[in-house]
């Protein structure tokens, strides 16, 4: 049973960073998932899948693995390149691609 800690990433639908500054603790699974014949939803067996803890730090997450006894790997964030682009760069005459309409 090996426990993941890392920062989720920016969810793709909204513009904001609202659930990105907590640490989230997932567990690995621990058998592969299996298709139902029957209906063919995809199930597991391995109740850890679905269990998922957050902490307001990494410290805070790693302590817990260490009190319980848990095996973790800490995955570090990846900082984001924020370029700084304005409306006005659409219009300028030293446009890097021309207008296609």
């Amino acid at each position: 049973m090996t426990a993941r800690i890392f920062k989720p990433a920016k969810n793709a639908m909204q513009s904001g960073r609202s659930k990105t500054k907590e640490w989230q603790l997932d567990y690995e699974p621990e058998q592969p998932r299996s298709v139902e014949p029957l209906m063919g939803w995809t199930s597991s067996g391995d109740m850890k899948q679905q269990i998922t803890l957050h902490f307001h730090s990494k410290e805070e997450a790693v302590a817990y693995c260490e009190r319980k006894g848990i095996a973790y790997q800490v995955i570090e964030p990846q900082d984001s390149i924020r370029r700084p682009v304005a409306y006005a760069d659409n219009f300028s005459f030293r446009r890097g691609e021309p207008w296609t309409h």
